[in-house]
């Protein structure tokens, strides 16, 4: 049963609601961490930086708590934002995260933000445009393109600020993902934040354990329970989803296997599901050769996996340079938390919106792979928005999506 006053926070209820950064929350089964306050920002720096910065940053500030908690963007070159919280709380069992303190979810409330507009960015023909692009790259003679992942956004507008309570509570209702908020970089008055509900894991290391969870290939779910294993049953049997998976798996296996003592995938390649969607999903764990070995290091190691990059990485991060408009900003990057010893957990930043005040922007993408049409990866974004649309009680049918 939910337990709302585990998260009573005096100061936190007596700021102005503009005095008040959004807390970093990271629901998964079973825990929430919640981080409050900001004690001091990690320096700037390219992520194959990112290791030295935080093994600096942990020499430097022995004071206060032994975490950095925060987001990595998809640009490689681009600056992650982590901070060291003023206090940590790690919270076992089932809570009711609209109460987080600093969400605003004790704030009177004149009914939910009315929605103005949803617009995609860019439009469907558009993205189907690029995915026709990225198969004939992927076809042309001598290419090594094998794979690539296009996204495309929806830029919604409301009447009043989002309310990050209402929009996790919502979320937090699917105990099969990983629930998460946590600050940005400001850009103006209302300052941004990154909020979410992932059901996929980039890596966790603990001592010398290592884990990652990666999904790739996926089907949408249906309300008809027969419908709905059809459609599980599809994905499963699927070549294509099963040549796509199998990259990603592949890849993983190759940037972490010099770093460990063993390294296996014990449970193969079976379903994920969410509330919203299949997917094929392989569990790999393993024992690293060295307990030392940062969460950090090895995020940016694998970071950005062909599940949201493509294979080669540097080919398929060129091209998505080229067919994008948009700027995926922290989706796609991972958030997560590290601390001195090395330990930490990082989830990939997908179903996905990125709020400031009364905007949003929400993010979704498609693997391409020969086989893939335009038609199927517009109807899988379509499918992968429904999450965070639900989340914002938004019917995507009324915009058509």
């Amino acid at each position: 049963m939910a337990n709302p006053m585990i998260w009573i926070d005096e100061d936190a209820q007596t700021q102005a609601p503009s005095a008040r950064q959004v807390p970093y929350v990271l629901k998964t089964a079973g825990e929430t961490l919640l981080a409050l306050g900001q004690n001091a920002l990690l320096p700037q720096g390219p992520l194959a930086e990112l290791s030295e910065r935080t093994a600096r940053f942990f020499r430097d500030h022995s004071e206060g708590p032994d975490m950095l908690v925060g987001a990595l963007p998809f640009e490689p070159s681009a600056s992650a934002h982590l901070f060291q919280p003023e206090r940590v709380l790690r919270v076992q069992g089932r809570h009711d995260l609209g109460a987080v303190p600093g969400l605003g979810g004790a704030q009177p409330q004149a009914g939910p933000a009315r929605i103005l507009s949803v617009t995609a960015d860019p439009d469907p023909e558009i993205f189907a445009a690029a995915v026709s692009a990225g198969l004939e790259a992927m076809e042309a003679a001598g290419a090594d393109l094998r794979k690539i992942v296009l996204s495309r956004s929806l830029k919604i507008s409301a009447s009043r600020d989002f309310s990050a309570a209402d929009l996790m509570r919502r979320l937090s209702g699917d105990d099969s993902v990983t629930v998460f908020a946590t600050p940005l970089p400001p850009r103006g008055a209302n300052g941004r934040t990154l909020i979410g509900a992932t059901p996929e894991l980039l890596v966790e290391k603990r001592g010398c354990s290592v884990v990652s969870h990666p999904l790739a290939g996926s089907a949408r779910r249906h309300p008809d329970a027969a419908a709905d294993r059809r459609s599980a049953a599809a994905l499963l049997s699927s070549e294509k989803d099963r040549r796509e998976h199998a990259m990603v798996v592949e890849s993983i296996f190759d940037l972490l296997s010099p770093y460990c003592l063993d390294l296996s995938a014990p449970e193969g390649t079976g379903l994920r599901a969410t509330a919203s969607m299949w997917h094929l999903g392989t569990r790999i764990a393993g024992r690293l050769k060295d307990a030392s070995m940062q969460s950090e290091y090895l995020a940016a190691l694998l970071h950005p996996t062909p599940a949201v990059c493509g294979l080669p990485r540097a080919a398929a991060h060129s091209k998505i340079g080229e067919l994008e408009s948009h700027d995926r900003g922290f989706y796609a990057g991972a958030v997560g938390w590290c601390d001195s010893a090395g330990d930490g957990r990082w989830f990939v930043s997908i179903r996905c919106a990125e709020i400031e005040g009364c905007e949003a922007r929400l993010y979704a993408g498609a693997g391409i792979v020969p086989g893939s049409t335009p038609e199927g990866e517009i109807a899988e974004t379509a499918a992968k928005f429904r999450a965070m649309l639900d989340g914002f009680g938004i019917d995507g049918a009324r915009y058509g999506i």
